[in-house]
């Protein structure tokens, strides 16, 4: 089968960007804006949460190895799903929880993996399912943010690696390696 793509918004793209990074089948992750009306928006521009978008993240991954499915059971796991536009200190609908099917099929994996959550948390679970949008690469800065400047940052020292031990205790089996960016 070849490659897919998902493209998913969870908060702060610094810090799903460094959970799916270590998912067994996930190929890349690229940060980026999407879902929004301004074109070629900017991270400052996002931030500001006039231009629509979210902070996301696009996943290329070998669906023979990982399921569509199972990817989203990974990412309402390792995000709160139950926070209308926000996710912790970070407020506003560019932060919003998010999933944008890049097919029909998808959208109905959505709709299912949506339900499993609601059953996970008491019918609460704010995540939307968005249209298929023109999709805008963060600035370079952004991609792999956890690796490089990302561990001196203390925002996410305090945000990721309770994200990435949730990643290895619920999903031992989905995990690339124990150690990594850890």
């Amino acid at each position: 089968m070849a490659d897919q793509v998902a493209v998913l918004a969870g908060g702060c793209f610094w810090c799903t960007e460094a959970v799916f990074l270590d998912v067994v089948g996930v190929k890349s992750v690229e940060s980026g804006y999407t879902g929004g009306q301004t074109v070629n928006p900017t991270y400052k521009q996002v931030c500001g949460g006039d231009t629509g978008h979210a902070e996301a993240i696009r996943i290329t991954y070998d669906a023979d190895v990982l399921s569509y499915g199972d990817l989203l059971d990974i990412f309402f796991a390792i995000h709160d799903p139950t926070q209308l536009n926000r996710q912790g200190g970070d407020i506003g609908t560019q932060y919003r929880s998010a999933i944008f099917p890049q097919d029909e099929v998808q959208r109905e994996e959505a709709i299912a993996a949506i339900e499993r959550a609601n059953q996970q948390n008491d019918g609460k679970v704010v995540t939307t399912i968005e249209p298929k949008a023109e999709w805008y690469p963060a600035e370079d800065y952004h991609q792999d943010y956890w690796a490089g400047e990302g561990q001196s940052n203390a925002y996410c020292v305090a945000v990721i690696p309770p994200k990435l031990a949730k990643l290895r205790k619920s999903f031992q089996n989905r995990v690339k390696s124990e150690g990594a960016n850890a």
